[in-house]
């Protein structure tokens, strides 16, 4: 049986997603703003882009949580299933185009 990934595995992996982002906002302000020689700007580049692979894994993992929460809810509420179909629910937020006319900040 496969054991259930639990939030602190995320953690033993690698830096928290805050100290990932402020690792890497760190890292992009000494590129714009310091004169650095060449073989620095490379090695900045290379762990700038380890922390980005970094915060997009995470919020990859975070994106996943939150929808199986929602369909948990979802089923312990007893909604009806999807039409076979498929419904809007079934797909990202972010795939769909906006049909609100409101000002409401998606973050997926």
């Amino acid at each position: 049986m496969a054991r259930r990934k639990s939030p602190t595995d995320d953690a033993s992996s690698g830096p928290s997603f805050e100290d990932a982002l402020a690792g890497l906002e760190t890292i992009v302000e000494a590129m714009e703003n310091e004169q650095l020689p060449l073989e620095e700007l490379v090695d900045h580049y290379e762990k700038g882009s380890a922390l980005l692979e970094r915060c997009e894994a995470i919020l990859q993992s975070a994106r996943g949580r939150i929808e199986l929460i929602t369909l948990r809810n979802k089923n312990e509420s007893g909604a009806d299933p999807a039409p076979a179909g498929g419904s809007r629910e079934d797909f990202p937020t972010s795939a769909l185009p906006d049909d609100s006319d409101d000002d409401d900040i998606r973050l997926f």
